[in-house]
């Protein structure tokens, strides 16, 4: 059984220590004789515990770089290393492994499997990331998301909203330091859109995820630490906030 509790307060180095680290990235896609280059030479360091929006148009490479983060695909040239594994070098087997302990993703349309109810979802994703937890742990889990009553729901049978909230669960049950959320609010109407971005600023905090968001929002990216721009596939602009 998972317990979940409010990290510990950091200490002024861990607080600042880098967890995402992206040096010259470039990513270019070719299929047959069509070239798209969608980063180009991103440089970009995030710390332990931060709260950043990645910000831009559609096809300013937020979506290339939040895959990149997750291991799921290669830069073609630079490095990567996120929580001190160089992506860039890893093999399938390594990058399938940080993205069960290390990285946890929410996507806009969720990432649910949809042949199981909540708490089955929950306890899969825990075992992937190789952690144990039982019903009762992955129904507390799913009682501080909101999803009391909804335990035996299948993804199909909620609101984009609790499928949101679902996705959120689950990565609070893996433990992952890293929680990625690819335009989480954009199929949401205001109300649910700003009870989500609650939800991640409370996890983000209490459980001291460094938490990563790309939008095209410029009210959602307002309720992070940091906003980095991206235009055509380079950092256009980084400003803190707070």
């Amino acid at each position: 059984m998972v317990v979940i509790a409010a990290a510990p307060a950091a200490s002024a180095e861990a607080a600042v220590a880098p967890i995402i680290a992206l040096t010259d990235v470039i990513r270019v896609y070719r299929e047959a004789d069509i070239e798209t280059i969608a980063l180009r030479g991103v440089d970009l360091g995030i710390a332990a515990r931060e709260f950043v929006a990645i910000m831009g148009r559609s096809g300013s490479g937020k979506s290339t770089l939040l895959g990149l983060l997750a291991g799921s695909d290669r830069p073609t040239a630079g490095s990567v290393v996120v929580d001190g594994v160089e992506l860039s070098r890893a093999d399938e087997d390594e990058r399938a492994r940080l993205r069960g302990t290390h990285v946890g993703i929410v996507f806009q349309s969720g990432n649910l499997v949809p042949f199981l109810d909540l708490v089955e979802n929950i306890r899969l994703a825990a075992e992937l990331a190789g952690r144990s937890v039982d019903g009762p742990g992955a129904r507390g889990v799913l009682a501080r998301v909101g999803l009391e009553g909804r335990e035996r729901h299948r993804p199909a049978q909620l609101s984009g909203g609790e499928q949101q909230r679902a996705a959120v669960a689950a990565v609070i049950a893996t433990q992952a330091p890293i929680m990625l959320a690819d335009e989480v609010t954009g199929e949401l109407d205001s109300t649910n859109a700003e009870l989500l971005l609650d939800l991640l600023v409370e996890v983000h905090r209490a459980e001291g995820m460094t938490l990563i968001l790309a939008t095209h929002d410029p009210d959602v990216a307002g309720r992070a630490d940091r906003i980095v721009e991206l235009r055509d596939g380079r950092v256009s602009s980084d400003r803190r906030l707070r």
